[in-house]
């Protein structure tokens, strides 16, 4: 039987995003991976304890797979915390969860057998693995909002090219054609909407450039080297209000760029290392998003590992 995702009775939908949880079933050498897991365990448990959130979103990195012994036992330990918490939640795949010996259509079959999972299986034909969309349902029992889920890739295929894998057209494809059924069911009008992914689109490092951000950019914009087309396509539809990621870890800002906000999370397990040191430039935490029923924006901010809410930093853009 499908798993319902509904607002309260008060109209609100709360999303905790977790990015980058890295979890690794070691034989790692590493002295230092069983206690992050267990920091990040803990950071996980206390921002859920707080939040009380409808949904829990993996957004990519769930596990470090190549140093792992068992990249299928990481992510049940990832995600166990949502399972014990009995909070529904859904994953997203990045570039690390493939690098080990599974592959990631493995890792999202695994995803479907737990309890409190919420994702969908596959749609035929379409690229990648972890593409699907789930709604949330009103008080009457009316989809009042949707949920995207796309498996950004890992790495490029093309080694002329190089780089960080890209939403293909297919995809795209697949989006526009469920995002105009739902419009359909919702009487012609697109219905508001979110999209999770790990790898942030070449319009991220756009709109830090050129829009007022709210965050945090100590990293590079770890884009792919080719502009697939995927933001162009929620503008024509005109559905999605908000976008978010992972994958940089030392970034965690948002900015509105052709009415879509970009936004980052907050890294999990660790903001950044320098020289092999680790050297977080904040602290750990997650992202939050509160949707209201019939509303066509959304409020976030980020929740920190010490329980505190992030105050961050306004960004100008260069009026260069």
């Amino acid at each position: 039987m499908e798993k319902k995702l509904k607002f309260r009775e008060d109209g609100t939908f709360v999303i905790v995003q977790f990015s980058d949880v890295e979890f690794i079933d070691a034989e790692d050498r590493d002295p230092e991976t069983p206690l992050l897991d267990s920091i990040t365990k803990a950071t996980m448990e206390r921002i859920i304890a707080i939040e009380k959130p409808d949904l829990v979103v993996f957004a990519g990195d769930v596990t470090a797979s190549e140093r792992c012994k068992s990249p299928l036992q990481s992510f049940r330990s990832a995600v166990a915390v949502a399972e014990e918490s009995r909070v529904p939640w859904a994953a997203v795949f990045g570039n690390h969860d493939s690098e080990g010996n599974l592959p990631r259509n493995r890792m999202h079959e695994e995803q479907l057998l737990h309890t409190y999972c919420v994702a969908k299986a596959d749609p035929q034909g379409v690229s990648g693995a972890g593409n699907y969309v789930l709604t949330v349902d009103d008080q009457k029992g009316n989809a009042a909002a949707s949920l995207f889920f796309l498996d950004s890739g890992d790495y490029s295929q093309i080694s002329a090219i190089g780089g960080y894998d890209w939403i293909r057209r297919d995809q795209i494809e697949w989006y526009a054609a469920e995002s105009r059924q739902l419009a359909e069911r919702n009487g012609g009008m697109p219905l508001p909407a979110l999209a999770f992914f790990h790898i942030p689109l070449p319009e991220y490092d756009e709109v830090w450039r050129t829009k007022v951000c709210e965050g945090h950019c100590n990293d590079w914009i770890s884009s792919p080297r080719v502009n697939s087309g995927m933001f162009a396509a929620m503008v024509e539809m005109g559905d999605v209000m908000g976008t978010f990621v992972g994958h940089d870890h030392a970034n965690d800002y948002c900015g509105m760029l052709h009415g879509i906000r970009l936004c980052y999370g907050r890294s999990t397990r660790y903001v950044s290392y320098e020289d092999g040191v680790r050297k977080d430039k904040f602290p750990t935490g997650a992202r939050v998003i509160r949707l209201t029923a019939g509303d066509r924006q959304f409020e976030t901010w980020i929740r920190q590992r010490d329980g505190l809410v992030a105050e961050l930093p306004v960004h100008e853009p260069d009026a260069h």
